[in-house]
Parts: structure tokens; C-alpha cells; sequence
């Protein structure tokens, strides 16, 4: 596995480090402990300078799902690379600011910094993957943790309102570029991006191109916030601030901005392309920056600003497409500026709008509150904290010397030079461009200055705060100051950014502008003469004076644009009209009647594979090949339909059990006389566990009793079961007669030992061949188990105090189960079950390590390991088996999972995929020469988590009064 694929992995590795290190070192903020891993990452990116300045690139492939063409294939560009400075630069700073802005006394600090880290994996998996669908599993785990790190405060309305939002608007446009990515696979054939480049002249011929473009352009505008998707980022202030500057500010927000960029290649020729990027980022920045002058609410304020400034690197991006127009080196190369100036104020606008985040959360952290009109007066208190505000928000207005300046005045200069291309009537619409760039600039410069002066001077109003403001500790001011001074440094020296950050990440955007060897210049000054741009800065500033002066009485700033038509109202109205109608319709079907569901299940089994079969031409009765029934085939069927029958005309249900029990074992015996040991010893004890299960559950249901039943009720009943029963035989039957391919089980039984170094081939289709199922099958049994243990936990709390929801950690003995509460009176099954204990954990020991070549395996032996804890919970108690046994099995069921996934992860050290497994023969000590293999690590953890399930599930219910 390589070290960039290492950087990737590392944050998911240390999530679940933070916590285990929290509750060990409980005392020490778990903040030190995470704050390693952005600091390494960022060092680590640091030395690939060199390598990306040169021209280069670094690709690096690990196999997953070769069949299919997808692969976790990383490739580090310098777009890449400049992403990836950001999110583990910002993330360094923005740990370090955590660590003395969340009381570790107060907050649930272990979950923050698991999905703090869990959004730092995502986001470098998305700014470095090269494979479209893998890049679009860290993009919607961006959207999960994101909304995680939301509803952090979860006891709060707002904030659970604002994460769904967010969710919600972002995950949907998520799947909008997924149909896009599906859609230029078809035309490419591969999930490749850069093999998509190298294939642009057949993308852009194909009739799917536009739908592919729109979609992916769907994606990018929700997660960057967007007109008209921009309603969710305003709600996702809610979340802590360290979220908010990390977030909001420089990650996650600019997701849709790197896949614009990423995605240029591919689409900047199109006309669609440079229309909807350009103007969908001119409205936003417009619109963002007016909002922003109306909002009262310091981060509220920060939310709009922050809406303006990505549809302002949203417009340059797409401004910056129309190089791709023109052939001739020097006229595309005039409209790279725009691009240049995206990449520059993409990196000022993650340095200024963090600093001043993270001044808005000094602010409220040492005032508690981010109310304007309480505020103001704080200079003479918290005059760093003002220092640290001047200049992020003269970096935001645009004014000299900071970075803001600089990008802000390309800006001007890419809108100008747009009225002179030459094509799509620019020379006279392109006006537009730069009357809408100066409006907003002027707002921006606005909402900058009453943001800096309402808060820290004028009169102050202390008496209204719930704090004493003071001057915030070294620890809180650190990460701002460092922000501020880099504001400072690259407004003073710009182009230590030029040829380190800013050219690489253009020829990343621009690959076929340029011939091999030749580089964009990039050059950044301060002074240009007097130029229109200049011009425009000086207009700005004189406007924004007055609107800054005036803005309080200019009604129109302070009237909503639309009463009740806005598009948050239009959210929650679709919202509300999906929810009722949703509960509606669930209402209709959702009886509560067992019998309903399973008549629903079955129509809809009779309806889809009966038709199937009809008009596939499926059904095929030909019994010539059939092999002739024994006499002790015709005596178990006998018997197992008997047991059936039986079941309905059942007194008790102890006896319905029994019936029930009697018919599996039935099906154990014909495995026995089909020669499947594995499969009978599978349903042996599956059938045994269940019967133990439905004894507790069946304990709980009321006594069984005869009820008259009308004719309509039991035809429905027949009608559907023999529908059932008829179309089944006629599948097991058709399949049985008709061969129209070869079996995949000739496959099987010839590469069994060859490649997986077994020879039971049922043991080895579970871990090896078919791996992937196993694992995914026992994560759906871990998550029952967890849900019914949660379920019956919870209302016990509940019956416990009446209202709470509250967990409870142990269950009073009064409150067990009839069945599990003592120890058994009968001391006959206490005395064999002492022995018997033994005998079955030695057999289904025997069953796990033999398994890879016998009879046996992982799930037969964790099943038999439980028959042997249930008998021993039977003979003594539960009681008894808490004290002698404390174990607990829901952490030996997510353990069992872990060694399951890190055998799967593991063959990416060996540059194979996921869950590959080798073997070998090894001569070992008293053993002799013994065959190992890596199969039974995946079994082992297969062995832990049905033992970790079943005995959770049964000691659950068991413990139910």
C-alpha cells in the first residue's frame, strides 16, 4: 500500500483510535491526540512540493473490484495536491482551536473528533481518487459525517433541522452526479478520470453529454451552496464553530468547486458548461453578498458571505472554461487569468473566512452571543481578537495589503477581459459580467465593515451580555493569528503561491492548453498602474462607505424579497407535503397485522416470478434425468409434510415449536443423505437455536386459543399458499430440467484447492470466492442484533422511570424472564450440561480449524459454541452466566466485525483487492509441515460475530420480563 493511500486511510484508523484513547486517558483533552494526524498529513503533502512543481504527478492503483473496472486508484496533481494542503492545513489549525473551544467536561468530545475525522478522510478521498466511484462513496461519506458534525448538539432543534437539511440537499444532487458519472462511463467505458480525458473527442460527440454535464454540474452546485441550493449552509451554522471553519469555510463547501474544476477538461468546451458555471456563480454571488447585509446574527452573516464567495470562484471557474474555445496559445492563455484568479482566492477566502470564524466563536465563547445588536464596544476588552477580525474581514472587503486585494482585483481583471470574446455574443453581453461583480463587490465591501465596527467599536452594551467579555486565551487565539499572518504574508508576497501551488493547479485544469515542457505564467503584484480594475476597487470602496453608513435605514436592504414565495419556505413545505403524504400512505398498508405483510410479500413473490417464468419461457418439466427416490427419501418427506400439516391444527404453541422444530430436522436429514455435512450440520444447529429462541419468544405471547375464522379468511389463506407452493415447485423444477448454462460449481470444485488452498469448497465460497457476501451478511445480523438489544433496553428504561430514555447498564434479576431468571431445578440437566458444555466448545473449536479442508468453518463452529452457552444459560441462569462468564457480546460481535474488515483491508498492503487471501505450507514446531491460511484471520472474525449475535439476541430477549 502506498504512502498516499496511506494518507487517505489514516484519519478513518485514528477515529476509532480518539475514542479508545478518550476513555483511557479520559483527564487529557482527546483533542491531543487527534491533532497528530492532520499535522503529519500536512507535512507529508508538504514534500510532494517538489515533486508536483516539477510537472509531475504521482498515480498510485489498488485492485478492488477488477471485473467491473473499479479500483481505489489515487492520483495526486497539483489540484490535488492543493486541496489536500488545505483540508490538513486548515484541519491542523481548526483541531488546535477545538482543543480550548469544547469543554472536555461538557461535551461528548469522543464522537466529535470520530466524525471530525471521519469528514477529514472523506474529503482527501475525494479531492484524490482518480476512480469516479470511489470518489463518489467519499463524497456522499462527506455528506454523513457532515451532517453528524451538524447535529453535534443534537438536544437542539435547530441544529438536527439544519444537519437533515444539509443531508438531505447535498446527498440528493450526490446522486445526481453518480447518474452523471454512470452516464460518461457508457460513453467512455471507463471510470477512469483521466482515461475520460484521453477519450474527450467520443464523449463529446455522444447524445448523452449534455445529461452527463448537467447532472455532475447538479452535484457540484448543491454541495457548494449554490442559488438555488444554497438554503442548507445558513442552517449548518448551527453546528460548533470549529465545524463551521473547517466545514464551511475550506472543505467541505468547496467540494463542488474542485469537481468543477476536475471536470473541466471534460466539459469547458461546451457551451451549457460555461453559461450555467459563470452566471449560476454570478447570481450567487450576488445574492449571497445582499443577504449577507441583512443578517443580524454574526455567523449568520459569515453563512451569506460565505455563499458569495463560492459563487464568486464558481463564476471564475467557469469564465476561466472559455480558454477551451480558442486554439491559438495566446488568446486561450488570456482566458486562463480567470482560472488563476479562482485557484488564488480559493486559497485567500479558506484563510480569511476561517480566521474570522474563528474570531465569531471567541466572540460568542467569551460574550455568549453572536447577536449584533447586543454587541459592540469590544475593542477596548478583546483588542487581539480585533486585530485578527480587521484583517480578515479588509482581506473579504478586498482592500490592500492583504491576499483579498489581490484575487479580488484578477476578479475584475477576468469580468472585463470576458466582453472580448469573440464568440456567443460576449462582446455584448459579456457587460453583464462586470456590473453584477462590482454590485456584489460593493455589498461584500459592506457587510465586512459592519461586521468588523458593529461588533468591536461603538458604544458598548455589556449589561446586555451573559458574560463579562475579555481577551480570549493564547490557546483560542493561536489558530486565528496564524490564518491572519498568512493573510498578511501572500497579500505581501503572492507568488510564494505562483509556481508551488497556483501553476500546477492550472495545468491540472487546463492539460491540453499548453505543450510538453511549457508552463502558465503566473505573475502577482500589488501595483498594476491605474488601472479600470483599480478604477473599480476605488468605486467600490466609495460605494461600500455609504452603504456601510447607510445600510440601516435603506428599507429595501431590510425587506424580504418575497413574503412567503422564498425557497426555504418552498423546503418546508415539500418536506411537510412528503412527510404526510409518506405517513398517509403508510397508514393504509401498515396495519399492525402480521398476516397483512406476509400477504403483501406473497402477492408481490406470486405476481413477479410467476410472470417472470410465463414470459421468459422458463417453465421446462423434464424428469428423464431425474434420479430415482429412495425408500428413506420417501419416509423423511413423509414425515417433514406431516410436521407441517400439523402445525396449523397445534394446541399449544409448545407443541407448534416442536412441530416446527421437527420439520427442520427433517431438511437436516436429507442433507445427511444428499452428502452435505456442512449443510446439515449448518441447519442441526440453526434449528436447535432457533427453537431455544422461539421458546423465549413465544413465552412472552398470550395463550394460544381457537378462534372462528370466516371462509373469506382461510380461502385467502389457501389460495395464496398453494399460489406459493405451486410457483416454487414449478421453479425448483424448471431449474432442475433445464441447463442453460454451465454451473458456476465446476468452477468451484476445480480452483477450490488451487487458489484458495482449501478443499472444502462450501467453506471456501463463504470466505474466499464469495467473501464479500459473508462479510456484508454478518454486518445485517450485527445490526439486528444491536437493534433488538436497543429496542427492548429501551423500553425497560421506559417502563423503569415512566418517561425517560435513558439506557440502563443492568437489568434487575426481578426483571428477567420467567424461563432464564433462576438456576433449572432439574439437576440431572445441570450435572450432564457441565459436561456436555465442554464436549460441544471442543467440537466447535474442532469445526473452526478444520474448516478450510473439513467439514466445519467459522459459522457452523460460532453456532455451536452458542448451543453450548444457551444450554449452559438454560441449566443455571442467566445470573449464573453473567458471573461466570462476563463477556459481553455486543462488543465481541463488533470486534468479531473489525477483524473481519481489517482481513479484507489487510491484502491492500499486498497491492491485491479487498478480502484476497493467500496460503502456504509452513513446517512448524510439533505440528510438522501444516498449511496456513489468511482465510481463517476472515473466519475467525466470521467465528466472533455470530457467536457475538446469536448470544446478544438470546440473552436480550432472555433478560425481557
Amino acid at each position: 500500500m502506498s504512502l498516499l493511500h496511506v494518507a487517505i486511510i489514516l484519519p478513518f484508523l485514528f477515529a476509532g483510535g480518539s475514542a479508545v484513547c478518550h476513555k483511557l486517558l479520559h483527564r487529557i483533552h482527546t483533542g491531543w491526540f487527534v491533532i497528530p494526524v492532520p499535522v503529519l498529513l500536512f507535512i507529508y503533502f508538504l514534500l510532494q512540493l517538489p515533486l508536483i512543481q516539477a510537472g509531475n504527478s504521482l498515480t498510485e492503483t489498488i485492485p478492488w473490484i477488477p471485473s467491473l473496472g473499479i479500483d481505489f486508484t489515487v492520483y495526486l496533481d497539483g489540484l490535488g495536491l492543493l486541496f489536500a494542503l488545505l483540508i490538513s492545513g486548515i484541519g491542523s489549525l481548526v483541531v488546535l482551536y477545538s482543543i480550548f473551544y469544547l469543554d472536555k467536561r461538557k461535551e461528548a468530545l469522543p464522537s466529535f473528533y470520530v466524525y471530525l475525522l471521519l469528514f477529514m478522510g472523506a474529503m482527501l478521498g475525494v479531492v484524490l481518487s482518480d476512480n469516479v466511484i470511489v470518489l463518489y462513496g467519499f463524497w456522499e461519506l462527506t455528506s454523513i459525517s457532515s451532517f453528524l458534525l451538524i447535529a453535534f448538539w443534537h438536544n437542539r432543534d435547530k441544529s438536527k433541522y439544519g444537519a437533515l437539511k444539509s443531508m438531505l440537499i447535498t446527498v440528493l444532487g450526490g446522486l445526481a452526479m453518480l447518474a452523471g458519472f454512470i452516464l460518461l462511463y457508457t460513453m467512455a467505458g471507463t471510470f477512469s478520470i483521466r482515461e475520460m480525458i484521453g477519450s474527450l473527442d467520443a464523449l463529446t460527440a455522444h447524445s448523452l453529454f449534455l445529461p452527463a454535464l448537467l447532472l455532475i454540474l447538479l452535484g457540484a452546485f448543491t454541495k457548494s451552496a449554490q442559488f438555488p441550493f444554497h438554503i442548507w449552509l445558513p442552517d449548518a451554522m448551527e453546528a460548533p464553530t470549529p465545524v463551521s471553519a473547517y466545514l464551511h469555510s475550506a472543505t467541505m463547501v468547496k467540494a463542488g468547486l474542485y469537481l468543477v474544476a476536475r471536470f473541466s477538461p471534460v466539459f469547458a468546451g461546451h457551451a451549457v458548461w460555461f453559461w450555467l458555471v459563470s452566471l449560476v456563480g454570478l447570481i450567487t454571488l450576488i445574492y449571497g453578498s445582499y443577504r449577507a447585509l441583512k443578517q443580524t446574527d454574526l455567523k449568520a452573516m459569515l453563512a451569506f458571505s460565505t455563499i458569495s464567495q463560492l459563487g464568486l470562484i464558481m463564476s471564475l471557474l467557469g469564465l476561466g472554461s472559455a480558454a477551451a474555445y480558442y486554439t491559438g496559445v495566446n488568446d486561450s492563455l488570456f482566458y486562463t487569468k480567470a482560472t488563476m484568479a479562482a485557484i488564488f482566492h480559493l486559497i485567500n477566502h479558506a484563510i480569511f473566512k476561517g480566521a474570522l470564524f474563528m474570531v465569531v466563536g471567541i466572540v460568542d465563547h467569551e460574550t455568549g452571543t453572536r447577536d449584533m445588536r447586543k454587541l459592540g464596544g469590544l475593542l477596548s476588552v478583546m483588542p487581539i481578537t480585533f486585530t485578527i477580525a480587521l484583517i480578515g474581514t479588509f482581506s473579504m472587503a478586498g482592500l490592500p495589503p492583504f491576499n483579498g486585494f489581490l484575487s479580488k482585483e484578477m476578479f475584475f481583471t477576468a469580468v472585463l477581459g470576458i466582453m472580448e470574446m469573440d464568440v456567443m455574443n460576449m462582446q455584448s453581453i459579456g457587460a453583464v459580467f462586470p456590473i453584477i461583480a462590482w454590485v456584489a463587490s460593493i455589498f461584500t465591501f459592506g457587510y465586512s465593515m459592519v461586521l468588523l465596527f458593529r461588533t468591536f467599536t461603538g458604544p458598548a452594551q455589556f449589561e446586555k451580555l451573559a458574560k463579562k467579555p475579555h481577551e480570549a486565551p493564547i490557546g483560542l487565539l493561536l489558530s486565528p493569528v496564524v490564518l491572519a499572518s498568512l493573510a498578511i504574508v501572500f497579500g505581501l508576497f503572492p507568488n510564494l503561491l505562483a509556481y508551488s501551488l497556483i501553476e500546477p493547479a492550472m495545468a491540472a485544469i487546463h492539460p491540453g492548453l499548453l505543450l510538453p515542457g511549457d508552463r502558465f505564467v503566473v505573475s502577482i503584484h500589488m501595483w498594476h498602474g491605474w488601472t479600470p480594475e483599480l478604477y473599480m476597487t476605488m468605486g467600490v470602496v466609495a460605494a461600500g462607505i455609504m452603504v456601510y453608513r447607510f445600510h440601516q435605514r435603506l428599507r429595501v436592504l431590510h425587506q424580504p424579497l418575497f413574503y412567503r414565495a422564498t425557497l426555504n419556505a418552498a423546503y418546508d413545505t415539500g418536506i411537510r407535503l412528503l412527510h404526510g403524504g409518506s405517513r398517509r400512505l403508510t397508514n393504509r398498508y401498515m396495519t399492525g397485522s402480521i398476516r397483512h405483510y406476509l400477504i403483501y410479500v406473497f402477492i408481490f413473490f406470486i405476481l413477479s416470478l410467476g410472470s417472470g417464468l410465463y414470459r421468459s419461457g422458463g417453465i421446462a418439466l423434464d424428469f428423464t434425468a431425474f434420479a430415482p427416490v429412495s425408500l428413506y427419501e420417501v419416509v423423511i418427506n413423509l414425515v417433514l409434510i406431516a410436521a407441517v400439516i400439523a402445525i396449523p391444527f397445534a394446541s399449544s404453541r409448545i407443541i407448534a415449536i416442536i412441530l416446527t422444530g421437527a420439520a427442520g430436522y427433517m431438511v437436516t436429514l436429507f442433507f445427511v443423505i444428499f452428502r452435505a455435512p456442512d449443510l446439515a450440520l449448518t441447519q442441526m444447529i440453526v434449528e436447535t437455536v432457533s427453537v431455544a429462541l422461539f421458546l423465549l419468544c413465544f413465552y412472552h405471547l398470550p395463550k394460544l386459543k381457537k378462534e372462528e375464522i370466516k371462509l373469506p379468511f382461510k380461502l385467502t389463506n389457501l389460495i395464496i399458499s398453494v399460489s406459493v407452493g405451486a410457483i416454487m415447485t414449478l421453479i425448483a423444477l424448471s431449474v432442475s430440467g433445464s441447463k442453460l448454462f454451465d454451473s458456476i460449481s465446476d468452477y468451484y470444485l476445480k480452483y477450490s484447492y488451487k487458489l484458495a488452498g482449501g478443499k472444502n469448497v462450501v467453506n471456501v465460497i463463504l470466505v474466499d470466492f464469495r467473501g464479500f457476501d459473508t462479510m456484508l451478511e454478518i454486518v445485517v445480523l450485527g445490526i439486528a442484533s444491536y437493534g433488538i438489544y436497543a429496542l427492548i433496553r429501551l423500553r425497560l428504561a421506559n417502563e423503569a422511570d415512566g418517561t425517560s430514555r435513558a439506557p440502563i447498564t443492568a437489568i434487575p434479576e426481578n426483571r428477567l424472564s420467567a424461563a432464564w431468571r433462576g438456576q433449572s431445578n432439574d439437576v440431572i440437566l445441570q450435572t450432564i450440561s457441565k459436561v456436555a458444555v465442554f464436549i460441544i466448545i471442543t467440537f466447535s473449536l474442532y469445526l473452526f480449524f478444520a474448516g478450510h479442508n473439513e467439514p466445519g468453518g467459522g459459522f457452523i463452529g460460532a453456532l455451536m459454541t452458542a448451543a453450548a452457552l444457551i444450554l449452559l444459560t438454560m441449566a443455571f441462569g442467566i445470573k449464573t452466566i453473567r458471573e461466570v462468564i462476563p463477556l459481553d457480546f455486543k462488543k465481541l460481535t463488533a470486534l468479531g466485525l473489525l477483524v473481519a474488515v481489517l482481513t479484507g483491508i489487510g491484502s491492500f498492503l499486498f497491492k491485491a483487492p479487498f478480502l484476497s487471501h493467500s496460503f502456504g505450507y509452513f513446517d512448524l514446531p510439533l505440528l510438522g509441515k501444516t498449511e496456513l491460511a489468511t482465510a481463517v484471520l476472515f473466519d475467525l472474525g466470521v467465528y466472533m460475530t455470530v457467536v457475538g449475535i446469536t448470544m446478544t439476541i438470546i440473552l436480550t430477549i432472555g433478560r425481557d420480563k
